[in-house]
């Protein structure tokens, strides 16, 4: 499988591109990387240097990639952090090119937007772009319960609340939804729970809470779950593999104290995860 990976980059450490591009060929994908940015490092540590790219810097890349006529063995196009609304016009144009060579081509996109705890973190403009244009041409989306709420403009509490903003989620267009960092109201205070949900059924993985703050983990099982959905074309299947892969390497990242997600060491739980989980249809 060949997947055009449209993200934001980093040379030390693990983020974005950085993040998803080795899990996936580990798994035996080809990548196409596309890098919306190049930075020293990845924004957590509040130090970086680098520059940001334009949008036109991604269409010279993308339509270099065409050129090659090669688009039409691309089986998806994976994007996540997007920097401004001219990079998200690049994205759109990108999946565009892709769904015109390969009509069965998909596009998993991350909405990043926030998180718990730290609010909104994107440009002015981004959340609206997200919602009202990105997540509506998307056939794969994998937000956090964050960006969960705001995508479906609703707060969340219980389990069947949820369900219901991630129907109103597919309503616009997608039809996976990948919830990740979900807290509900039976979610354990030492657990932490993942939906993934296709076809009016949701599945639901439970994982121990770890003790860590890392960045780059969301990009990672994003990459991670695609993999599994092109392979199996199951929201459950895919669930439950992705959660075990990034589990081990949020274990061993935990373990080893790192401020950087363990992406190589933990290569094995890619193909061979230590701990599995159970996949329950809720």
């Amino acid at each position: 499988m060949n997947v055009l990976s449209i993200q934001s980059h980093v040379a030390y450490g693990h983020a974005g591109n950085a993040s998803a591009v080795f899990p996936l060929q580990r798994l035996g994908i080809e990548v196409w990387p596309v890098h919306t940015v190049q930075f020293s490092n990845h924004t957590g540590y509040g130090a970086w240097t680098g520059r940001v790219f334009d949008g036109q810097a991604v269409d010279e890349v993308v339509q270099g990639i065409e050129d090659r006529g090669v688009l039409g063995s691309c089986d998806a196009v994976l994007s996540g952090y997007l920097g401004s609304a001219d990079i998200g016009h690049a994205v759109l144009g990108s999946v565009a090119k892709v769904r015109a060579a390969n009509p069965a081509a998909v596009w998993c996109c991350d909405p990043v937007i926030g998180d718990v705890g730290r609010g909104v973190f994107v440009r002015p403009g981004i959340p609206e772009f997200l919602r009202e244009v990105a997540v509506p041409a998307a056939d794969i989306v994998t937000p956090n319960h964050f960006e969960l709420e705001l995508l479906a403009q609703r707060a969340t509490g219980s389990l069947a609340s949820v369900t219901e903003a991630v129907a109103a989620v597919q309503a616009m267009g997608p039809r996976v939804v990948l919830t990740t960092s979900l807290v509900a109201e039976d979610t354990p205070d030492d657990a932490v729970d993942l939906l993934a949900s296709e076809g009016g059924r949701h599945f639901r993985v439970r994982t121990p809470r770890l003790d860590l703050s890392v960045n780059g983990a969301g990009d990672a099982i994003a990459a991670l779950f695609l993999a599994h959905w092109l392979d199996t074309r199951s929201a459950g299947e895919a669930l439950g593999r992705a959660a075990a892969s990034v589990f081990g390497l949020l274990r061993m990242t935990a373990e080893a104290g790192s401020r950087e997600i363990l992406l190589v060491a933990a290569q094995d739980e890619y193909t061979s995860p230590t701990r599995t989980f159970d996949v329950t249809e809720v």
